[in-house]
């Protein structure tokens, strides 16, 4: 299988896309880029996952029309609003499609929108379409400015790149991702736009899509709340030249290892940004007697509010951890456990068989305090595993969210 070799550029590594990101208005800061494009420079497939949401964002609807034919060529997301829980918000998005699509001279069914930020807000698409020309006219090797464009409380842009070879032909693909708040595993909790020139069915893209996101995206948590406008959407437009991938081999595989490469450092990078983070929470469960079993607990424990708050702390409170554990509803042997902490500080075992063993409460404070933190959990019962990616709760976290519209 191709080595995955990690790059620069973003959504705008892979050959035949560029980008941009403007301020446009919809957002009252005229400091802060609020309008994002990506453009592929020929018929792209093109393959979504969803949030599970009841209440979803009119985008999501229109984009899940205009991609029943998994053919794609621009991705345009706006921040500042999200266009959810409006009367008018279909007829916001489709606008958005067709001004796009005439400034473009593709099909307005050609183009994904996106929006985040505010629920229930009112909006206009006035100032999107008022930018798009000089969003058009900065289209370029401009990765950064799409990535800010989307953010909403990020604090950091979030972007990866790969390159990896299909029969032969350097292929590449890179991502950016936006998410910080009401990011909780069920998918899907975040805006993610990935593109690549590797040339691969619209069909085999959606399975590798959907395969991928139940190990990945749909393992975060950084509150509990799940969104109701996000998706991830992948971009193929078979730039690179390789021969088009259509079933399962070696180079599908190669193909969903160099987008799990993608989608774990981008999850890593939204998870260690939450709203208010101090910290990047792993839990790595090892030992379970099936898959699902072991996704559910890796999840109860990166959910566990009081697992995330003693993490915040330093405090090595490894009964959070059983606790979230036990009433996960996965059907383990809690006499089997064990539990252990684990940084660039070191390792310390603090369970064992469920029961506490002796360990140095300076080492684990020492642990517990750096920005990165593995949290290993061994259910001694079979052969399976499962990793999911949180932050610690913070303070800043209810001051975020305390004032968030106003």
């Amino acid at each position: 299988m191709s080595d995955i070799k990690m790059i620069e550029g973003g959504v705008c590594a892979a050959k035949g896309f560029t980008a941009n990101g403007v301020h446009c208005g919809v957002r009252k800061s005229r400091t802060k880029r609020d309008l994002a494009l990506i453009l592929s420079d020929r018929d792209a497939a093109a393959a979504a996952v969803y949030t599970t949401n009841l209440v979803k964002g009119a985008p999501l609807t229109v984009t899940k029309k205009h991609l029943e034919n998994g053919v794609a060529r621009a991705v345009i997301c706006n921040s500042g609003n999200a266009n959810t829980c409006n009367a008018n918000g279909i007829e916001i998005a489709e606008t958005t499609c067709a001004a796009l699509g005439e400034k473009l001279g593709i099909s307005p069914d050609d183009v994904v929108v996106a929006s985040t930020g505010v629920i229930g807000e009112p909006m206009s698409a006035e100032p999107i379409i008022g930018g798009m020309d000089g969003l058009i006219a900065g289209l370029g090797d401009h990765n950064e400015y799409a990535a800010e464009a989307i953010m909403t409380t990020d604090t950091k842009i979030k972007s990866v790149a790969v390159s990896f070879e299909i029969g032969g032909v350097e292929c590449k693909m890179g991502g950016i991702s936006k998410g910080s708040g009401m990011i909780h595993p069920n998918m899907a909790t975040m805006l993610v736009f990935i593109t690549t020139d590797c040339a691969v069915s619209s069909e085999m893209l959606g399975r590798a899509l959907k395969s991928d996101v139940s190990e990945t995206f749909n393992m975060i948590s950084i509150d509990g709340d799940t969104s109701t406008n996000d998706m991830v959407t992948v971009l193929a437009n078979g730039a690179a030249g390789n021969k088009l991938i259509d079933s399962d081999g070696g180079d599908f595989d190669t193909f969903m290892k160099a987008l799990n490469t993608v989608t774990v450092a981008l999850c890593r990078m939204i998870a260690a940004d939450g709203e208010g983070a101090t910290k990047l929470l792993e839990c790595s469960v090892t030992g379970a007697k099936d898959l699902q079993t072991a996704k559910t607990v890796a999840k109860s424990v990166v959910c566990s509010s009081l697992t995330k708050a003693a993490m915040f702390g330093a405090d090595a409170n490894w009964g959070r951890v059983l606790c979230a554990i036990g009433y996960s509803g996965a059907d383990v042997d809690v006499t089997k456990i064990g539990v252990s902490f684990e940084s660039k500080a070191g390792e310390i075992e603090v369970c064992r068989n469920g029961s506490g063993v002796p360990f140095s409460e300076e080492l684990a404070k020492a642990i517990l305090s750096e920005d990165e933190i593995l949290i290993k959990v061994s259910l001694m019962d079979g052969e399976f595993s499962s990793t999911a990616w949180g932050c610690d709760l913070t303070y800043d976290y209810v001051r975020i969210n305390g004032d968030y519209r106003t």
